[in-house]
């Protein structure tokens, strides 16, 4: 991965973990910020009003659309993107300090995102979480009950074509229902194993 000089300083790692809507995610960081291990967990930055019970720089980092809009002209964030009318995006110096501080960085992101952030970063390793089927992941959509049948559909075909991109990926790794921390367990094998290995430079154009 990466340049062709392997990394021999402290620096740590940057793992993408990426996956259809619904596959748990969220579940799945959840439980590794409990585990006590000091990965640092990327905050999204977005143009979104902030929500009662949130916290700025924990929750989100809250900006407002001209200062998005200038963190895209300064290429400061890794990724982003505009999700109903509010946009979201990745901050690259909050992923590069902690890199350097020896950190490993954990992004959660979509699909679409992880690809670009490939780009950008393709010493990084790209984690794709998936359901055990698509008739499973369709079951967990329809279980939050938070869509309109129109929408739900919509989100169900795009988690299909998205389980397509799963072979892009560096691993896969599979989160069956009611079994999180097999799956918890998987994803930290993963950053172990990963850690052993030589490592070449994450990002196409370091600094």
């Amino acid at each position: 991965m990466g340049s062709q000089h392997p990394q021999q300083s402290p620096r740590g790692l940057l793992f993408v973990v990426s996956g259809p809507s619904g596959v748990g995610k969220d579940a799945l960081l959840d439980s590794m910020k409990v585990t006590g291990v000091l990965y640092h967990f990327t905050v999204t930055a977005t143009t979104r009003p902030m929500r009662e019970g949130e916290v700025d720089g924990r929750d989100y980092i809250f900006v407002t659309r001209d200062r998005f809009s200038q963190m895209i002209e300064d290429d400061e964030l890794l990724e982003w993107a505009e999700v109903y009318g509010n946009l979201y995006g990745v901050p690259r110096a909050q992923v590069v300090d902690a890199l350097d501080q020896g950190r490993d960085v954990i992004v959660k992101i979509d699909v679409q995102g992880a690809a670009t952030i490939r780009e950008k970063a393709p010493g990084g390793v790209f984690i794709f979480l998936e359901a055990s089927n698509l008739d499973e992941l369709a079951k967990r959509l329809t279980a939050r009950m938070t869509e309109t049948p129109e929408a739900l559909k919509t989100r169900i075909a795009t988690a299909e074509r998205e389980m397509g991109e799963a072979p892009e990926f560096d691993y896969r790794v599979v989160n069956y229902s009611g079994r999180l921390e097999e799956a918890v367990e998987q994803v930290e094998r993963i950053i172990r194993a990963e850690r052993d290995l030589p490592h070449g430079e994450i990002f196409a154009q370091d600094g």
